[in-house]
């Protein structure tokens, strides 16, 4: 475990990537450097992405929308996120989301500590040609997520 006293401290385009096809994450944050209290990811999106909707199972997660705009979808409401918005999900809750007609970026954070696995993990399935919507399936169950919706185009 890291020490609790060390600081995380990553300038502009720092942090690891992971690279997922049509898109990349970017980790500023892991539960090892968190004491497991919360993880950060920075996305960059094209235009019309999304993934289906889901449920963590015991994650919330927060977003801030960096630049661009999103379209989420929490329960069955769904809410316009210019850049400079803030939506956070608590844990159990359905939800999802597509990127506006730009490409944008935004923050995701997961408290308790969670996800870094199932990106890894979907990253290395799509490099092997190994993913479709049976194994996001079971990747998401791993991690404590349940996908509710299908699968949107472009995903995987």
């Amino acid at each position: 475990m890291a020490d609790p006293l060390r600081p995380i401290i990553l300038g502009p385009g720092e942090g690891r990537s992971i690279d997922l096809g049509n898109f990349t994450m970017s980790v500023k944050a892991t539960a090892e450097q968190t004491s497991h209290a919360f993880t950060l990811l920075e996305a960059d999106e094209p235009p019309g992405f999304g993934p289906p909707m889901h449920i963590h199972r015991e994650t919330a997660e927060a977003f801030y929308v960096l630049a661009g705009d999103y379209l989420f979808f929490v329960n069955d409401e769904k809410y316009p996120c210019p850049a400079g918005s803030f939506i956070f999900i608590p844990a159990g809750v359905p939800h999802g989301f597509r990127v506006g007609s730009q490409p944008s970026r935004k923050l995701n954070l997961y408290t308790p500590a969670a996800m870094i696995g199932y990106f890894d993990e979907l990253s290395a399935a799509l490099a092997k040609g190994e993913a479709d919507a049976d194994a996001l399936t079971q990747i998401a169950d791993r991690h404590g997520m349940v996908v509710i919706g299908p699968v949107p185009e472009g995903y995987l």
